[in-house]
């Protein structure tokens, strides 16, 4: 377990953090535990697997507009799987490759192993005949919070 949820005091969930910095929340006693790992403490905690803040924390500013893009983001949406393949996905493609005027935003973007990333290269999906299997979409912050 190396990241803990936090979620707000409605249950919604916002980011996740350390272990470390969950328990310094607890301490703190500005969240508290949710749910935890069954048979495991550290000092007097259980293990946390989600905290929930004791005080709802206002968060309209992220339903106005989606997360802003991030190549983890990128990862974390298409779950490090490849576009093109199938496969482990560890770089992302422009599929309106940024030479040709392409941006780095969420519809333009895609997970892609090194392999289907080279061969795709300066071109876009259609002139290297290396059809999408999905079509990429704006995430949601409940989507990449709860992965």
């Amino acid at each position: 377990m190396d990241a803990v949820l936090v979620v707000n005091a409605d249950l919604g969930p916002l980011h996740r953090v350390t272990v470390q910095h969950a328990i310094r929340m607890l301490c703190r006693r500005v969240a508290e535990i949710h749910e935890a790992e069954p048979d495991r403490v550290i000092g007097v905690f259980p293990m946390p697997r989600v905290v929930r803040l004791v005080r709802y924390v206002v968060t309209r500013w992220r339903f106005s507009a989606g997360p802003a893009w991030s190549r983890a983001g990128v990862l974390r949406r298409d779950g490090r799987c490849c576009a093109y393949c199938g496969g482990p996905a560890g770089t992302i493609d422009h599929i309106l490759p940024r030479s040709r005027g392409g941006r780095n935003t969420w519809r333009n973007t895609t997970a892609a192993c090194y392999g289907c990333n080279q061969h795709k290269g300066d071109r876009t999906p259609a002139e290297a005949g290396m059809p999408l299997r999905r079509e990429p979409a704006v995430p949601s912050w409940a989507a990449l919070a709860g992965r």
